[in-house]
């Protein structure tokens, strides 16, 4: 009896070399190059036109590279579509919810769509994850900007992909609303999803990311931990001051996390007062 080898996963969830695309006259992506390890958070960081979303599109199969190479959850983007759409999940810049149905009905729609047996169950689950049982058969049109997005990125994870891509996932979003997605998008690595996002926010970024590469006018000019990209800097000059509260601070204190009990939100007043 012949014993066949298990053929390992690759380490690294995805694989980018040499991506490029044009529009016309217009070079969106200069060979782009980076990796992904498996389970982390890595930020493609840069302002608008700089490529992002390009990058994303050519990732999850919706556009096709000019040259270069690419590959998800060991697939070839280009030679194996098939099997990278069935590894990934895609959020695009806008909640791709229907406000008419309740957050329940959504996610349910979904998992039909995908064939998956037991779809009430799977919604149930999905709600309780993304902490929105109590919200379950309120319609979305009445759901919060943060609400939305949460649920957006359940519908995304319905079948449990191991590669998901959030595209500028918090835009348009209230601080609070930023905030709970911070959360949820910690939330999926710590289950060891692998999430390739892109953000112009520097702070998200800083956040979340395990890895950061910034993208400029279609390339890769500096990537690497954050640690890493302060080493690039020379030394700052050493000054020693009171430390004051950043907004997000003062904003938690103030407003509190409705995620919370009440009695977090008590003690956070009490230390504000203090």
């Amino acid at each position: 009896m012949t014993v066949q080898p298990v053929t390992a996963q690759p380490v690294q969830a995805i694989h980018v070399q040499g991506l490029e695309k044009s529009y016309k006259k217009l070079r969106a992506l200069r060979g782009v190059d980076f990796d992904v390890a498996r389970g982390s958070i890595f930020a493609l960081l840069g302002s608008n036109g700089a490529g992002k979303t390009t990058v994303v599109n050519i990732l999850s199969t919706l556009l096709k590279a000019d040259a270069g190479t690419a590959t998800v959850d060991g697939f070839d983007v280009a030679a194996q579509s098939a099997n990278v759409r069935e590894s990934i999940s895609l959020t695009g810049q806008f909640a791709a919810v229907d406000e008419i149905l309740t957050g329940r009905e959504n996610l349910v729609l979904v998992a039909r769509l995908r064939h998956l047996k037991d779809a009430g169950r799977i919604a149930d689950d999905l709600l309780a994850r993304f902490q929105l049982t109590d919200a379950a058969d309120r319609r979305v049109s009445t759901y919060s900007g943060g609400m939305r997005r949460r649920l957006d990125i359940a519908m995304s994870l319905t079948g449990n992909p191991p590669v998901i891509f959030l595209d500028e996932p918090t835009t348009g979003l209230d601080p609070q609303g930023r905030i709970e997605v911070w959360q949820t998008v910690r939330e999926l690595a710590g289950r060891g999803t692998t999430v390739l996002l892109t953000t112009q926010y520097l702070d998200e970024a800083e956040q979340l990311a395990d890895r950061i590469a910034i993208l400029h006018q279609g390339r890769i000019i500096a990537s690497g931990t954050l640690a890493e990209l302060k080493q690039l800097f020379p030394p700052a000059k050493v000054e020693y001051i009171e430390k004051q509260p950043t907004l997000e601070d003062i904003f938690l204190a103030i407003v509190g996390d409705d995620r919370t009990g009440s009695s977090d939100r008590t003690a956070r007043s009490d230390r504000t007062e203090r």
